[in-house]
């Protein structure tokens, strides 16, 4: 029988993300073998392997301290959303409910393990409607199981790793940054989290963007492009906000130029696609386009005397593809544009190393 406090269980309390895709996978359990890191109880430990080429995954606290904030046993991130804890609290407004020093903490824990039952104390049906809605754009769309790769093999930063392809830990060198110093307490706490805190920067920027004062600008240059993210992906998504002229995607460099026939489109798709911009689970960056700086005069004109084909003045990465008589072409223009062909029946340029006859030889000796 179990000791007073102590908990065991019979199954974990995990997240899509860290339970993995394999829908046949088979855990370990070993009742009352670690003590949780926030309340330091006894509880059941559960150990597995999210999938194939990741690490082994274990839970980290307990079902008690679990449900209190509607968490993870092993990621410790919100479960309904997958964000972390600091981020759902700041923007749901609630407040810290668990106390941090050991005699109090104990004495919550156990009165909200008798109130709780199988529930959580994280009422969501009291937030405000739109601050789930600020959630719901912060979350991802599918699981993100490279969270559950290996770690970094200690020998191979040393230099002195000698198991090559069969070593089960990653071959690469350890990044300094923020993310390096994470822990359980601070983000269960919802306190000095490093990706809480880059996920709230990138909200508390402004929610409007500046328009650019030339009017003939009606292209948007959109960055974070990824390579499952095609051309006919963006034409939905920016469609609704009016008629588009061009899409031009550059998967090699993440971006893409999307070129609407009206001003009064391009206004109302930054309006409502700035720090909004979401497709298949990726965060896209939705910026204005920046006019194309004058040329030299000499260079108004198209090759062949003849080009009368030109842009508005309108982007620089973009372009926008309205007439104007700068002379300029746009992105899209130059890219849709075909080869260029001598007209027909007009004679090709022939240089003299391509014409034997030029060096003596006659057309007989040639055919031969």
């Amino acid at each position: 029988m179990a000791k007073q406090g102590w908990e065991d269980s019979e199954f974990p309390i995990l997240c899509e993300t860290c339970l993995g895709d394999n829908p046949y996978v088979r855990m370990t359990r070993q009742g009352f073998g670690k003590e949780c890191k926030i309340c330091g109880r006894p509880f059941t430990i559960f150990r597995w392997t999210p999938g194939a080429g990741m690490r082994m995954k274990k839970t980290e606290i307990c079902q008690t301290c679990a449900k209190i904030k509607n968490t993870c046993q092993t990621c410790v991130l919100d479960l309904e959303f997958g964000l972390p804890v600091q981020v759902r609290d700041s923007v749901l407004n609630v407040q810290q409910v668990v106390p941090q020093s050991n005699v109090n903490r104990e004495f919550f824990v156990q009165n909200a393990e008798r109130e709780m039952g199988n529930q959580s104390l994280v009422d969501y049906g009291k937030a405000d409607s739109a601050a789930k809605e600020v959630l719901k754009k912060m979350t991802r769309v599918e699981p993100y199981y490279k969270r559950n790769k290996p770690h970094i093999c200690s020998f191979y930063v040393k230099g002195e790793c000698k198991r090559g392809d069969e070593c089960p830990f990653r071959h690469e060198l350890p990044v300094a940054n923020d993310l390096s110093n994470q822990n359980i307490k601070d983000r269960y706490y919802g306190q000095n989290d490093p990706v809480a805190q880059r996920m709230l920067n990138r909200t508390d920027k402004p929610n409007k963007l500046g328009q650019p004062d030339d009017k003939a600008i009606t292209s948007l240059f959109i960055t974070g492009v990824e390579a499952d993210i095609t051309e006919q992906d963006l034409r939905n998504h920016f469609y609704p906000f009016g008629e588009i002229k061009s899409v031009v995607v550059v998967h090699k460099s993440k971006c893409a130029f999307i070129n609407f026939a009206t001003r009064s489109a391009a206004e109302q798709a930054v309006e409502k696609a700035y720090n909004n911009c979401n497709i298949k689970g990726h965060v896209l960056r939705v910026q204005w386009g920046k006019p194309r700086p004058q040329g030299p005069k000499g260079d108004s004109q198209t090759e062949g005397g003849g080009g009368s084909s030109s842009s508005s003045g309108g982007a620089g990465p973009s372009g926008s593809g309205s007439g104007s008589s700068s002379g300029q072409m746009s992105l899209d223009d130059l890219l849709k544009m075909p080869a260029m062909l001598p007209p027909p029946g007009a004679v090709p340029s022939v240089y003299p190393s391509m014409d034997p006859t030029s060096f003596g030889t006659t057309s007989r000796d040639y055919r031969a």
